[in-house]
């Protein structure tokens, strides 16, 4: 399948220019919600605290390979969770050698704390959006994000050099 942009270029500089604007404005406010200063949180801590919630303890094995990144990335990332009471360290059930993570009674109060004010700068930035306009953009977004992590987790093939 063809797809080289010819005839749409400008759609797709328009729409590449946007998602970098996103990209940009989001990392600037770390999506921080209302109060943005004492309920702001690193987008990999979100990400790890939530996916620890959703799918409850793990190790680090499973949970890189659940987010589609290394352990050594997760170790990294979970490290200063762990410090600051987010996250709990236990040992395997099966295998006292394994380590396991879990959301702390903390965490689950600090992911649900940054929810909610996420979930009011949802609110306050589409107040004037339909419904249905919610829904489509939600939906286009989710499509997007899945097309993305598709992309990024075939290999990248080299034509002959």
């Amino acid at each position: 399948m063809d797809m080289s942009p010819v005839g749409d270029t400008g759609l797709l500089d328009t729409l590449q220019h946007e998602v970098a604007l996103f990209a940009r404005r989001a990392e600037q406010t770390r999506l921080g919600g209302v109060g943005q200063v004492r309920n702001s949180m690193d987008r990999a801590a979100y990400l790890l605290l939530n996916r620890l919630h959703k799918e409850g303890p793990m190790g680090v094995k499973a949970l890189a390979a659940s987010m589609g990144i290394d352990s050594s990335t997760v170790t990294r990332q979970v490290a200063p969770l762990v410090d600051t009471g987010l996250v709990k360290r236990t040992s395997h059930p099966e295998d006292g050698r394994a380590v396991v993570l879990q959301l702390s009674p903390r965490g689950q109060a600090r992911l649900e704390e940054v929810r909610s004010s996420r979930r009011q700068l949802m609110a306050e930035l589409t107040h004037d959006w339909d419904p249905e306009e919610r829904e489509a953009f939600c939906s286009l977004l989710t499509r997007f994000n899945s097309a993305l992590s598709a992309r990024m987790a075939v290999p990248e093939t080299h034509s002959g050099s």
